[in-house]
C-alpha cells in the first residue's frame, strides 16, 4: 500500500519544519543516519491520513463530525502545534479522542497537551504504569486520561475504533488501534516495517510478541500503519509473523545449546530476516532477553 499524496504544507508547517526535523527519531532498529524527513500528512484511504516526520507514524482518522488521532508524536509543544496544524490542513473538524500505543516519547510525547486541551487520551493500563518511571532527556511523559485492560471500544463522534492489548511485545503496555469500517490497523511499534526493537526494561517480550502478532492476524484488515516505516498489507504482516517465529526459535535453540551470554546474540542468524539483533546485547536487556527465551525453551 503506497501513500497516496505528497506533503501537504501550511504556513506554520513551512516555518517550523526545519526546527521540527531535529526532534524526529529514526525508525525502530534503524541507524538514525541522514536528515529526518520534513513533517507531512498523506492520505492512506478516504477518511484516514498518516502524519510522518514528527516521531513515530501518526494516524489521523477523519469522520463526519470529529477526528481521532492514534499516537501523539515527539515530546514538545512545538511538535504538538505542528501536528494540529497538519490535521487542520486536511479537515476543520475537532479532535475528539487520541490513543497512545506505548510509552516511548516519539509516540506518547504530547499526551499532556491533548489532555490539557480537553481531548481524552486512551492507552493501555501498562503504559500508564510506565509513565511513573519513564524519563527521556530528563523529562517525563504524562499519563493518559483513560485506560483499558485487554480491549476497549471507543468512539469519537461518528468514528468507531477498537483498542487491543495482546500482552507484552515492544513494551509492557502496547496497544493496537483497529478501525473495522476501513479495515485498517494502527500498529504502533508492535508492528513495524523496519527491524523490531524489544524494550525489555519497559516490559517487552519477544516470546509474547510472537503470539500477539498471530492474534492481530485474526482481525479483518488489509492495511497497517506501522509505528515506523511504510504502510503494510496483511501479507506483509503474515511475513512479519513468520520472521518473529523464526527469530525466536533460533534464539531459543541457542539458549538450549548453552551458548554463552557474550556470544548469544552474535550466534542468532538474522541476515536472512533483514533484522539487526544488536540491541539485545545492551546491559539492561541481555539478561532479561535470556530469561525470556529460557521460559520459551522449556
Amino acid at each position: 500500500m503506497l501513500r497516496k499524496a505528497l506533503m501537504i504544507s501550511t504556513p506554520l508547517v513551512a516555518s517550523l519544519a526545519a526546527a521540527m526535523m531535529m526532534f524526529a527519531q529514526a525508525p525502530a532498529g534503524g541507524g538514525g543516519k541522514g536528515k529526518a524527513p520534513a513533517p507531512a500528512i498523506v492520505q492512506i484511504k478516504p477518511g484516514l491520513y498518516e502524519v510522518t516526520g514528527l516521531g513515530g507514524n501518526i494516524s489521523v482518522r477523519v469522520g463526519t463530525d470529529a477526528v481521532l488521532i492514534a499516537d501523539t508524536g515527539n515530546l514538545g509543544e512545538e511538535n504538538y502545534t505542528q501536528l494540529i496544524a497538519l490535521v487542520k490542513s486536511v479537515t476543520p473538524l475537532p479532535v475528539r479522542a487520541a490513543v497512545v500505543t506505548h510509552i516511548h516519547q516519539d509516540h506518547s510525547g504530547n499526551t499532556a497537551s491533548f489532555v490539557r486541551d480537553g481531548v481524552p487520551v486512551w492507552a493501555h493500563e501498562g503504559e500508564k504504569a510506565l509513565t511513573a518511571t519513564y524519563v527521556t532527556n530528563g523529562k517525563s511523559i504524562a499519563p493518559p486520561s483513560n485506560t483499558f485492560g485487554k480491549s476497549q471500544n471507543i468512539t469519537a463522534g461518528s468514528i468507531k475504533a477498537e483498542l487491543y492489548n495482546y500482552g507484552p511485545t515492544h513494551t509492557g503496555g502496547d496497544t493496537i488501534v483497529y478501525f473495522p469500517d476501513l479495515k485498517v490497523i494502527h500498529g504502533g511499534d508492535m508492528l513495524v516495517s523496519a527491524a523490531p526493537n524489544c524494550d525489555y526494561p519497559m516490559g517487552g517480550s519477544v516470546t509474547s510478541w510472537v503470539k500477539a502478532v498471530d492474534e492481530v492476524l485474526k482481525l479483518d484488515f488489509d492495511t497497517v500503519i506501522p509505528g515506523h516505516g511504510n504502510p503494510m498489507t496483511k501479507a506483509d504482516v503474515q511475513a512479519y509473523a513468520q520472521k518473529w517465529k523464526t527469530f525466536v526459535q533460533r534464539a531459543s535453540d541457542e539458549v538450549k545449546k548453552g551458548t554463552a551470554k557474550d556470544a548469544l546474540v552474535a550466534a542468532i542468524k538474522v541476515d536472512d530476516l533483514g533484522w539487526n539483533a544488536a540491541s539485545y546485547n545492551q546491559p539492561a536487556r541481555i539478561d532479561l532477553f535470556i530469561a525470556d527465551l529460557q521460559k520459551n525453551a522449556k
